[in-house]
């Protein structure tokens, strides 16, 4: 009857030992924090500061198998803060993924336990160390091309931070990259609500609105971006034809006429006005501005094409006059539609509509041989 009750009291001994044990590392470990902390804040290097967290850490893995300490939050808690912080400052990038990678799983497991108060927010420290890795990782993938593994990292930092316009921005461009156009709107919208002015944001949004075929809100948000990027070339340009897509002819001529006041040798911006006033049936402007953009370059194909088709629109209408002299005129703006319409074939001998505008006036003009060749011409294009 002593034997047995030697034995027990041994028992006793090696549990509470054991208990003591568990309770002693978890002391070690949260000592660990409370000098990584100190050490932060007395800016050590980061090799002093690793050593601290190896400390911490040494402490904690044996709390985490023990069968009353792995279920506490705490000790999860601790481990996904010291892991966090190790993935920050190590330099190798394999040791720091390894960190990190703990880190997640340590965060998980503390957050799947009993609620835990954090009052040093522990959970809530970690968290944050974790995204900022997470970003850190999605950049890499961004910058490597990898959008779909930079998107996933991406988007759920921008959802923690949505005041970060250029992180708004980069997860749209992936978003976008990988065909998730709402996705992409989505973040596009983030970066431009906090202000950001980038004019090729507004162009890709624009873009994006057009792939919905929704004309409005793609208008609207280069109307935006132009508020902002006043004059811009590229978004001007983008805006001018998305009004003329969208037969708002009165909107874009007002608007070409306020930009050639500031961009005087622009030779698209003369072609565009050109063409509204020959679609409003003003042909005389039309060649004024048409050759306003040729002299800026007169091989400006698109130019040429349209001023031959104004002067044969003016020829025809100078027919329908009763002066005496409306032959000489009609002949005069045939031989200037022709002039222009075969340098337009030099520049462009493939665009089959110079080849048959050139097939009609040499059939008025009743030259045979280059009616023949040209339509042979037609027959190999």
């Amino acid at each position: 009857m002593q034997y047995c009750s030697r034995i027990l009291i041994v028992a006793f001994v090696l549990l509470s030992f054991k208990g003591f044990s568990q309770k002693s590392q978890m002391l070690i470990a949260r000592n660990a924090v409370g000098k990584l902390q100190a050490s932060f804040a007395g800016k050590d290097e980061p090799k002093k500061q690793l050593g601290i967290i190896s400390e911490g850490l040494k402490a904690i893995e044996s709390a985490d198998k023990d069968s009353k300490t792995k279920n506490w939050t705490e000790t999860w808690a601790i481990k996904s803060y010291l892991t966090s912080y190790a993935a920050l400052i190590e330099t190798d990038a394999t040791a720091s993924f390894k960190y990190f990678d703990t880190a997640v799983v340590a965060i998980k497991k503390a957050n799947s336990l009993d609620k835990y108060e954090d009052p040093s927010g522990l959970i809530k420290a970690s968290e944050h160390n974790i995204l900022i890795k997470k970003q850190e990782r999605g950049n890499l993938s961004y910058f490597n091309n990898d959008f779909k593994e930079a998107l996933d990292d991406l988007r759920e930092v921008s959802d923690n931070f949505p005041g970060d316009s250029t992180l708004a921005l980069n997860t749209a461009i992936c978003a976008q990259n990988v065909q998730l156009y709402d996705e992409s709107l989505k973040y596009f919208k983030r970066a431009k609500e906090d202000s950001i002015k980038n004019p090729a944001v507004f162009q890709k949004m624009a873009q994006l609105y057009l792939s919905k075929y929704d004309n409005e809100n793609a208008i609207k948000t280069l109307e935006d971006g132009l508020r902002l990027n006043p004059y811009n070339h590229y978004l001007t340009n983008d805006y001018i034809n998305l009004l003329l897509d969208t037969e708002n002819f009165t909107k874009a001529q007002s608007l070409i006429e306020n930009n050639l006041k500031v961009e005087k040798g622009n030779k698209l911006l003369f072609f565009l006005y050109g063409y509204l006033q020959q679609v409003g049936g003003n042909n005389s402007t039309a060649i004024l501005a048409y050759n306003k953009a040729l002299a800026t370059d007169q091989n400006y194909f698109d130019a040429l094409y349209q001023l031959g088709l104004a002067y044969v629109n003016t020829a025809n209408d100078a027919l329908k006059k009763s002066d005496a002299d409306k032959n000489v005129q009609y002949s005069s703006l045939i031989n200037r539609a022709q002039f222009a319409l075969l340098r337009a074939n030099e520049i462009n001998p493939n665009d089959k509509q110079t080849v048959q505008l050139l097939v009609e006036i040499y059939t008025r003009k009743k030259a045979q041989d280059k009616v023949q060749e040209l339509n042979r011409k037609l027959q190999e294009l």
